[in-house]
């Protein structure tokens, strides 16, 4: 390598990778998906946290104590559970820079996917820092709902960029008339819905996170699970109505395929759901349940996203591409 090489590496990294890497679309690919796999599995990572009551296990933010980066031994299972899913927000990271690299290196260049990356990097630093709050204040209920919404947020972001890597970048065509469109984006709605009253669910509810007495939200616990299942009965209500309506106008396979997918997961989290209500909020199905909130929004999103086709089209040359980022993000 030349010093000239060694001064570009330095300036602008990505754009010293692309000039002499160009990666297969099948890896751009894996990599936005293994940025939207982490971005679920910090999510059902740090359900888990608060359902060993491990939310304290580091009391404080940056660091696991006061004098300590790391959890020691006499912090025990609460604190190794606590610092392990800190580290895995580094993975998460991990993930997300490989995204933006193989985005980056691709060749024509695309620049919304780079947007889609970096903007997964951002809501996963801001995310970091709204966690160390949410420790700060000894797991305050709005805080950790905010932690939770902010992740979903991440989540799409991810699903959007997984799907903008699987088609081109030319003007949408729609698949379905502007009706159709119209009690999609009604869906997208009532789902983000039931998901934001999920997290009021959680902090009104028993697990704290935590074994001291933690602050909960001045809410009747059961009056709010019961509108969210009053929620979660409109989003069914609608997808069914939604696989009708396509069947009838007889749309092209991939929305209907979308359709029947998200009613499947919308099943078997309707199930997950009422049995750990009646069984008085169980951890490990609680655990699952986040887990299926994560799949039940990702599924919705790839209704919406399956509504039009993206053609392949020319977009920037690698030349021009490198230019246009020099003094951007390294």
């Amino acid at each position: 390598m030349t010093r000239a090489d060694a001064l570009a590496a330095v300036r602008n990294p990505l754009a010293f990778i692309a000039a002499r890497w160009t990666p297969e679309p099948r890896t751009v690919q894996r990599a936005a998906l293994s940025a939207l796999v982490m971005s679920v599995v910090i999510v059902v990572t740090g359900g888990a946290v608060r359902l060993t009551g491990s939310g304290l296990g580091c009391p404080t933010w940056p660091k696991c104590t006061a004098d300590s980066l790391t959890a020691t031994s006499a912090m025990g299972f609460h604190g190794a559970i606590e610092f392990g899913n800190r580290m895995l927000t580094y993975v998460l990271c991990a993930a997300v820079g490989w995204a933006i690299i193989a985005a980056r290196s691709e060749k024509p260049y695309r620049r919304s996917l780079t947007r889609l990356g970096w903007a997964q990097f951002w809501l996963v630093m801001s995310n970091a820092v709204l966690g160390g709050i949410v420790v700060l204040v000894g797991l305050n209920p709005y805080t950790v709902a905010a932690h939770f919404l902010l992740a979903s947020a991440l989540i799409a972001v991810a699903a959007v960029m997984w799907q903008r890597t699987r088609e081109g970048d030319g003007k949408p065509r729609p698949l379905v008339g502007r009706p159709v469109q119209q009690l999609v984006w009604v869906l997208v709605t009532a789902s983000a819905l039931l998901i934001a009253v999920g997290t009021v669910v959680t902090g009104a509810g028993p697990h704290a996170g935590d074994s001291s007495e933690v602050e909960r939200m001045p809410l009747d616990w059961e009056t709010v699970a019961k509108l969210h299942a009053v929620l979660a009965w409109i989003v069914v209500t609608l997808t069914f109505a939604l696989w009708f309506i396509l069947k009838a106008v007889e749309s092209p396979k991939s929305p209907l395929d979308r359709t029947r997918d998200l009613f499947l997961v919308l099943l078997s989290q309707g199930v997950i759901g009422y049995v750990q209500y009646f069984t008085d909020l169980p951890e490990a199905l609680v655990g699952l349940h986040m887990l299926g909130s994560a799949l039940v929004w990702i599924a919705v999103l790839r209704v919406l996203l399956a509504l039009r086709e993206r053609p392949e089209t020319a977009v920037e040359l690698p030349g021009r591409a490198a230019e246009a980022t020099v003094g951007s993000h390294t």
